[in-house]
């Protein structure tokens, strides 16, 4: 049981940072729609600067900052319902029971899957031919 509990919370902090990664590249752009758009939004704070990030206290900063914390911290909540919790879990024990194949049996099914692709292009290339001169001869 131990073990089902350790399982369940590296799924879920996988998936959490994953989403935190996202949500971040969507703050970014955010900040930078912001600031791009909005003059108001681009002035500095009373000159005020960020020693660590080297950027001006921006309210665009600070609304997108707002945005990301709030944003992670409800993407957190929401990851440890249980119901999210055990659809990770058994996502996770499932994708640990697929085999995966081999380079040579990917290699010979995607050759397999191209080739048929082209006879079926080739077969369906001189249908349309032949019903187009058939149309044509009977319409004109």
């Amino acid at each position: 049981m131990a073990y089902k509990k350790d399982q369940g919370r590296m799924a879920r902090m996988t998936a959490y940072w994953s989403g935190t990664i996202f949500l971040f590249y969507g703050c970014v752009s955010l900040f930078r729609e912001l600031t791009g758009r909005f003059e108001q939004l681009a002035q500095a704070v009373g000159g005020m600067e960020i020693p660590v990030l080297g950027m001006e206290l921006t309210p665009s900063l600070m609304i997108t900052a707002v945005v990301f914390l709030g944003g992670s911290y409800l993407f957190f909540r929401w990851i440890e319902r249980p119901k999210q919790a055990d659809l990770l879990i058994e996502t996770e024990s499932e994708m640990r029971k697929v085999t995966w194949p081999s380079l040579s049996d990917t290699m010979s099914g995607s050759i397999t899957v191209i080739l048929t692709v082209l006879v079926l292009m080739a077969i369906l290339a001189l249908f349309d031919m032949a019903l187009g001169n058939v149309a044509t001869k009977i319409l004109t």
